[in-house]
């Protein structure tokens, strides 16, 4: 995007991200919360503060800014009617930046959190416009070239750094990726006292660093982590319990909590499943132009958030199993000491992408080689040649997608063609792109690399033909497998059902009916 661009986005959604509270709306919210007093320089609220409610202006004004190397970005001002923040505020995240009193003396309208999901769930006059501005907003955000959010300092092939950006990319949290080797780089790791073996290191909201942080670090920094039991609880409860946050988990969550459920999502990576990393999904009813696939299951975690799901990242259930009681399910999570009890489990794990056989594969997984073709991974390759590797509609819409930017894109095809598995307006559209090469009878059977992906060996399994192609990345879109669920197997037979493991995969089988939610 150019900087017109930006400005041009900029003005036509200044309507939608900075709306005007009517007096019917502000008599609703005035129920909720409570006013209070602010004055010139107070602060509301820091960056990295999570689970905080609505503040709206009655009188006077506040302006939210971020604190970035000694400086202060003012990235906008709230006056009477308005309101401040953004997604984090209905997501229960970090807030991505600071808020305090502009004028000498400003009246505030303080919702609480609990309060404020409630007005969401039930006062849909009040709803509307705060959930469109708070997603505008951060669209706006994400497009700010100056605004930084979380720092990743890393080396720029590193496997290591690249999952860290992976993760936050995925979870939708602002971020900026800064090459360690770079000039602002070496500046940063100077001031900071970072060396070479302290990257991939995270720059807080509070500008403090976490050296080689894990996932769960980071997802405690952005908020993304939930507790779901306080620190003396041995044990906590709710209606519903989902594990995997894909398409099937995220409209569970929705339906459930809507209806009133207390629902708890599970996820063990980043919400979307394989429809999250789709570039763009055009056979889903309702989105005539097509979507993408972040975008489709992100809007569905934002509404499962409106009506009160909670969701965890990363959080595995490591056991599951059957107790007596009301609650007839036990999961154990994933770094908690509290067990969670559920009255109904929805297991929604999704699948697991097979691997390519090729040669060395490992040693670039995260580092070229990749199993979603996003925004994200379109930056890493452009200007480059990739290869894609398979024959069905994520395959063509991965390289589509990637054409936009790529030099030229090689769709590695086992078989003889497209026909078989891709759909006909699909394999059309990739027959039909210049800088896209179908290669038929072909394999990855080696790939090649110093810290990152260089080069590929293909074979031609009709003639035997081998040869070695430069490629920046490939993109394995070659299935998957229906993920395992641990402690599934000490279910069978007990309660609710029976599943053939060794078998067909999935196959269930109801013994009986399983006992009504009780509420």
């Amino acid at each position: 995007m150019t900087e017109i661009e930006d400005e041009q986005f900029y003005r036509d959604t200044e309507s939608i991200a900075f709306p005007k509270l009517e007096d019917r709306q502000l008599a609703m919210l005035e129920t909720l919360g409570a006013r209070r007093i602010v004055r010139s320089g107070e602060l509301i609220y820091r960056a990295g503060q999570r689970d905080l409610g609505l503040t709206v202006v009655l009188r006077g004004e506040l302006e939210v800014f971020e604190s970035r190397d000694g400086q202060e970005q003012i990235l906008g001002t709230a006056r009477p009617r308005g309101f401040i923040g953004d997604v984090a505020m209905l997501m229960g995240t970090a807030a991505v930046a600071s808020a305090r009193g502009k004028a000498d003396e400003s009246e505030i309208l303080e919702v609480p959190a609990d309060r404020f999901r409630q007005a969401l769930a039930e006062m849909p006059a009040v709803s509307e416009p705060i959930v469109r501005a708070f997603i505008m907003r951060r669209q706006r955000l994400e497009r700010d070239r100056e605004f930084a959010g979380l720092r990743i300092l890393a080396h720029a092939g590193s496997r290591d750094g690249q999952q860290l950006d992976d993760f936050l990319d995925k979870n939708h949290i602002p971020h900026r990726f800064v090459d360690f080797n770079s000039e602002y780089g070496q500046a940063l790791s100077e001031r900071l006292h970072l060396a070479s073996r302290d990257v991939p290191a995270l720059i807080t909201a509070s500008g403090l660093p976490l050296r080689r942080p894990s996932l769960r670090e980071v997802a405690r920094v952005a908020g993304l982590l939930r507790s779901l039991a306080g620190e003396d609880e041995m044990e906590t409860t709710c209606d519903l319990a989902i594990v995997g946050a894909g398409p099937a988990g995220l409209a569970a969550a929705v339906y459930a909590a809507s209806e009133g459920l207390h629902t708890v999502v599970l996820e063990s990576y980043a919400p979307g499943g394989q429809a999250g990393s789709s570039s763009l999904i055009e056979n889903f009813f309702g989105f005539p132009t097509g979507i993408s696939g972040g975008e489709l299951t992100y809007s569905a975690q934002l509404q499962a958030y409106r009506f009160g799901a909670k969701f965890s990242t990363p959080a595995q259930a490591l056991s599951l199993a059957c107790c007596n009681g009301e609650y007839r399910a036990s999961l154990q999570i994933q770094g908690s000491n509290a067990i969670l009890l559920a009255r109904c489990v929805i297991i929604a794990t999704g699948a697991d992408y097979h691997r390519l056989e090729a040669a060395d594969r490992e040693t670039f997984e995260g580092s070229g080689v990749y199993y979603a073709a996003t925004a994200r991974e379109g930056k890493l390759c452009r200007a480059s040649t990739v290869a894609v590797a398979g024959a069905g509609n994520s395959a063509g819409q991965a390289a589509m997608f990637l054409s936009e930017n790529a030099e030229k894109v090689l769709l590695v095809v086992r078989g003889e063609g497209l026909t078989k598995s891709m759909s006909n307006y699909l394999s059309r559209r990739v027959e039909a792109k210049e800088n896209i090469e179908i290669l038929t009878h072909t394999e990855i059977r080696r790939m090649m690399g110093d810290k990152s992906l260089e080069a590929i060996e293909l074979e031609n399994t009709k003639t035997g033909e081998k040869r070695t192609v430069q490629v920046s990345a490939v993109f394995s879109m070659i299935g998957a497998k229906p993920k395992a669920v641990l402690g599934l197997r000490q279910l069978l037979g007990k309660e609710f059902i029976t599943v053939t493991l060794d078998g067909l995969p999935g196959r269930v089988i109801y013994r009986r009916r399983p006992p009504p939610i009780k509420l």
